[in-house]
């Protein structure tokens, strides 16, 4: 099994698994009671450890670099998740910025809102 598929079936399992927490008992599991605790302590969380990943950066050990973006990528599941969306359509928005410039991505922002 390539890479690239090992890590949808990850990101499917983990989606899967974060919308059976949205029913289960908060006080059984750590992500439901994220959900029961609301939107500011999901998002307080993904702070924590965004800032978690940038001093784990900072140090410069790649295991710590490793282990905090994983918590920090699985936070912000947990608030994908907990908005309704799917890693997947994250993924095809990364896809559609394959190969275009940052630049011109970031010019094209502003007139997508006019």
């Amino acid at each position: 099994m390539s890479g690239a598929a090992v890590n949808n079936d990850i990101l499917d399992r983990l989606a899967q698994t974060l919308e059976t927490r949205k029913l289960a008992d908060p006080q059984n599991s750590y992500v439901a009671k994220l959900y029961h605790k609301g939107l500011d302590a999901i998002l307080k969380k993904i702070a924590e450890e965004a800032a978690e990943t940038i001093m784990a950066a900072k140090d410069g050990v790649r295991e710590k670099i490793i282990y905090e973006t994983a918590d920090l990528w699985f936070h912000s599941l947990v608030l994908l998740a907990q908005q309704g969306i799917h890693p997947n359509e994250i993924l095809n928005e990364l896809a559609r910025r394959e190969g275009l410039s940052g630049i011109v991505e970031k010019a094209n922002r502003g007139k997508e809102s006019e």
